[in-house]
């Protein structure tokens, strides 16, 4: 969920040519409600709203949007004390995948008590403290940052767990329908591992909660949507910017890594101990233990295993990802669907050092319009767009174009023709009223998601799955004969044709397995290092579970789409390990859950590395050899034996520039996992 949408609001006075009133002032008059209405925009385009009534010392807040046939909505009832610190506050609606929300908290005579999807809580308090809800509106960081503005240090103590803090970043003016309007910038910090990013005015008002692609912002002003949402993008690079200059090592000379044993995918095997030079960018050299050569860097691999860069192969690439995969040992992403400006100036930051971030490898997500069209990508509305999209990726570079549930199945022959004239890949998702059989013999060259795939077997024709019901109707698997003729038939087009499968199993297991109040099983190894916030969306089902059927349909589900894939992996189709949930610790395990399907840990460990860049056709990459990049991370322990021991990374290279995650967790609120090598730089005692 990298790659799922958060939900972020703004605010504006409802039907008034005037500048709101402040907070306090509203407070004072208590018969009378103050509206403030917002805009709620993805990527340029108004996808919902936002309302807040203020009364005395009441706030109701309605949110509601809807993209790509989906969203969160949420009713809010929020009780301030005379210093703005909520004493109560309710939540009901449903999260972007329809998981109900039903959350409260009471703060009464120091004491706090809450209920979330996560189950009861409480809390003694000696001093005050700022409620964190779990699935509320954005409107909750304006509610901490007008509390916190009003304490001396702008910081305070956070339930469930924390400190939120508050630092203002920058002053400006934007245009609108009351003339030029001051406002300022803030961060609020603490809450989870990147800040959230708003805006007031000059009375303290809410006016925008910024993303990069997503804004919610006060009604008449949603000319200035993109600016400020370039604005969050600034602040964002601008702190892994900080954490690059501080923490990336860049050493002069050679940089010799001592006592490792290195993974050779070709032969599934670890060498004997050696020590593995860099120079620049590139390996130089694997030569015996002992070797040594004045004016070089020495790191104590410390008899660890030495691995590859990993590939995640289904990206949607930002700056904040960028560092966790990295640290992962990720050095190589496929980014499939981005906005073009905002991935090609990442790209180009990331390519020149100044961000911290794997290689990128760009396919460009082609849309349809429609009411539930995704706003990613390039939307179009007949075929001719369609082709011109194609071209458009073309000049910019990408390898090639990833459709969408929107686009109209009888485009996909010609996109796909003209793609492959132009030399690029074809993948994506099946459109809407359309099944996997089509795209393959439209001339996909893979599929995109298992659930795009299978759900042909089960839907009727007329199905939308523009809507939920692509993951809903997951729940009719169980029914479904993997024996039966429909899906020999799929699976010999695939082979046929030579078609490879990007199943994204990692995010299956989240939809499908996780439950209310239980840590999912695909975290459990990491969680307890991770901020309190990550932790706490650890227990949360992604999906709504509407009784004891449900939950055994869709544990059944989950069954058969590992059986499916076994099915594929005997008849030789190619899977692709990819995520669509940022990567990182989620391709380890998008990685480790193959095992199910009969990989060994050191196919894995070959599957996600140099079969991935023989796949793209990066020769300079994939195995640790002379003349290859120098894109590997160093375990101490054995993962050709253990697979989870990949989830313990002591230094990554990425081109010859050096990471130390146990250096670098902690500016991200993380519980390091490893000691830090020894190193010894040249010159230096």
């Amino acid at each position: 969920m990298r790659n799922i949408i958060l939900g972020a609001l703004l605010g504006l006075l409802f039907g008034c040519s005037q500048p709101p009133e402040s907070v306090e002032t509203a407070q004072s008059q208590a018969g009378s409600a103050q509206e403030h209405r917002y805009k709620v925009m993805l990527n340029g385009n108004v996808v919902g709203h936002l309302h807040a009534v203020h009364q005395g010392s009441e706030i109701q807040v309605d949110y509601d949007f809807k993209s790509n046939g989906r969203g969160p909505a949420a009713k809010e009832q929020i009780s301030l004390s005379a210093q703005g610190i909520p004493q109560s506050w309710t939540v009901s609606g449903n999260t972007t995948f329809g998981n109900p929300v039903e959350e409260q908290m009471q703060i009464n005579a120091g004491q706090a008590v809450w209920r979330d999807a996560t189950g009861p809580g409480e809390a003694s308090l000696e001093e005050p403290a700022l409620y964190v809800p779990q699935n509320s509106s954005p409107y909750k960081a304006y509610i901490h940052a007008r509390a916190l503005l009003q304490t001396d240090g702008q910081a305070m103590a956070a339930l469930p767990a924390g400190t939120l803090t508050l630092n203002q970043l920058e002053i400006l003016d934007v245009a609108g329908p009351g003339g030029k309007l001051s406002l300022s910038t803030y961060a609020l910090s603490g809450a989870d591992l990147d800040p959230d990013y708003l805006i007031l005015d000059d009375q303290q008002q809410f006016f925008a909660y910024i993303t990069p692609r997503f804004i919610v912002i006060r009604e008449g002003f949603e000319g200035e949507e993109a600016r400020l949402r370039q604005l969050s993008a600034k602040y964002s690079t601008e702190r892994f910017e900080s954490i690059q200059a501080e923490f990336a090592h860049q050493y002069k000379g050679p940089v010799r890594i001592r006592d490792v044993r290195v993974f050779q995918p070709q032969s599934l095997s670890l060498s004997e101990p050696v020590s593995v030079l860099v120079e620049g960018d590139r390996i130089a050299a694997i030569e015996p233990l002992e070797a040594s050569q004045q004016g070089e860097t020495v790191i104590d691999g410390a008899g660890g295993t030495l691995v590859p860069g990993l590939y995640e192969m289904h990206s949607h690439t930002g700056d904040d990802d960028g560092l966790m995969n990295v640290l992962a040992g990720v050095t190589s992403v496929r980014d499939m669907g981005n906005a073009l400006e905002v991935l090609a100036e990442l790209k180009a930051k990331i390519d020149s050092g100044v961000l911290a971030g794997p290689r990128v490898t760009r396919y460009g997500m082609i849309e349809g319009k429609s009411p539930s069209n995704n706003n990613n990508g390039i939307l179009v509305e007949n075929q001719q767009q369609a082709i011109a999209a194609v071209h458009t990726y073309k000049e910019h570079g990408f390898d090639g174009v990833k459709l969408y549930n929107s686009i109209k199945g009888e485009w996909a022959p010609a996109i796909a023709e003209e793609a492959k004239r132009l030399g690029m890949r074809v993948t994506g998702h099946v459109p809407a009223f359309s099944n996997a059989n089509a795209m393959i013999k439209a001339g996909f060259d893979e599929m995109t998601h298992i659930n795009q795939v299978m759900l042909g077997w089960v839907l009727a024709p007329d199905e939308d799955t523009r809507t939920l019901l692509r993951l809903t109707a997951l729940d009719r698997l169980p029914k479904l004969d993997l024996t039966s003729d429909k899906v020999s038939e799929t699976l010999d087009l695939m082979v046929k044709n030579n078609v490879a499968i990007d199943p994204t199993l990692a995010i299956h297991e989240y939809l499908l397995l996780s439950r209310n109040g239980e840590t999912r099983a695909g975290v459990t190894d990491y969680i307890g290092h991770m901020p309190p916030g990550a932790q706490r969306a650890a227990k949360v089902s992604l999906a709504k579970i509407a009784g004891p059927e449900q939950d055994e349909a869709y544990r059944g589900a989950y069954e058969q789409i590992l059986t499916t894939l076994k099915m594929m992996k005997e008849r030789g189709i190619l899977l692709l390990p990819g995520t669509d949930l940022g990567g990182a610790f989620n391709l380890h395990r998008e990685l480790e859950l193959y095992q199910q399907l009969g990989y060994s840990p050191a196919e894995l460990l070959k599957l996600g590395s140099y079969d991935m860049a023989r796949y793209l056709g990066h020769e300079d990459r994939g195995s640790i050899e002379p003349g290859k990049l120098a894109d590997f991370f160093v375990v101490p322990g054995n993962p050709i034996e253990n697979f989870k021991d990949i989830k313990t990374i002591s230094l990554v290279s990425r081109g010859g520039v050096f990471y130390f995650p146990t250096e670098v967790y902690p500016t991200l609120g993380i519980k390091p996992f490893t000691e830090k090598p020894e190193v010894i730089q040249a010159g230096v005692l």
